[in-house]
């Protein structure tokens, strides 16, 4: 049996300067913080004993930098894992979006440590020569851009309104194993599962700007989103 989060937080040390007040206050917190974590850990282990996900039956077809058609089964390499990222970044678009940006800064700069367990393919309706003009404009040399071709792809997983023709971002892990490749894991919150007043989001956040302003005291602000550019 697991110490208790609050026996575990009495062992905090104290810092130089700060008052009782601070010291009760941090340690409760600590409290709470280690058993975010633990929470973290456990729905992580829920998430990878998920039974086996849907088949992918369809032939998904994506264009790659080369120009070259590929199916989604070809996205793996040699691993038997691909996270894929669909950004919002249609053809009818002048930008991409700021959010899908902020997040693939980061996707870029961790890129090399993740494919060295996981096949990793980011995807979007834009030729693939206009995705990768972004990316070397961004200074992003680690992502492997696809188009996808039709859009097949973006509406059966959600990531295109077949009505209005909005697009939304799909965060989506495949396994690919002797009986095909399966959907092992989708984000799946949307805006209806969001609680009043926020935006809706998985957990944790897959964007770690979130995750650093949240331990800021201004937090993440209540209408503040990042932008392409500052001036």
């Amino acid at each position: 049996m697991s110490t208790s989060s609050i026996e575990l937080a009495t062992k905090r040390r104290t810092l130089p300067g700060e008052t009782e007040a601070y010291a009760q206050a941090r340690q409760k917190l600590l409290a709470e913080e280690i058993e975010l974590q633990r929470h973290i850990d456990s729905v992580a282990e829920q998430r990878r004993k998920l039974p086996p996900g849907p088949a992918v039956e369809k032939d998904y077809r994506f264009r790659d930098v080369n120009g070259a058609e590929v199916g989604l089964a070809e996205l793996f390499g040699d691993k038997q894992t691909l996270v894929t990222y669909f950004w919002m970044y249609g053809p009818e678009r002048e930008r991409p979006c700021p959010m899908c940006t902020n997040l693939l800064g980061p996707l870029n700069a961790n890129a090399n440590d993740l494919k060295q367990r996981v096949a990793l393919a980011i995807l979007g309706r834009s030729p693939v020569e206009r995705q990768v003009a972004f990316a070397r404009e961004r200074g992003w040399h680690h992502l492997q851009f696809h188009q996808t071709v039709g859009d097949d792809y973006a509406l059966d997983f959600r990531g295109l309104d077949p009505v209005k023709g909005w697009e939304y971002p799909v965060l989506a892990v495949f396994r690919k194993s002797d009986d095909g490749v399966r959907l092992f894991w989708k984000g799946e919150m949307t805006g209806e599962m969001a609680d009043a007043g926020k935006d809706p989001r998985g957990g944790p956040d897959f964007a770690p700007l979130w995750s650093a302003l949240d331990l800021t005291p201004e937090g993440r602000g209540e209408k503040w989103y990042p932008k392409l550019e500052y001036y």
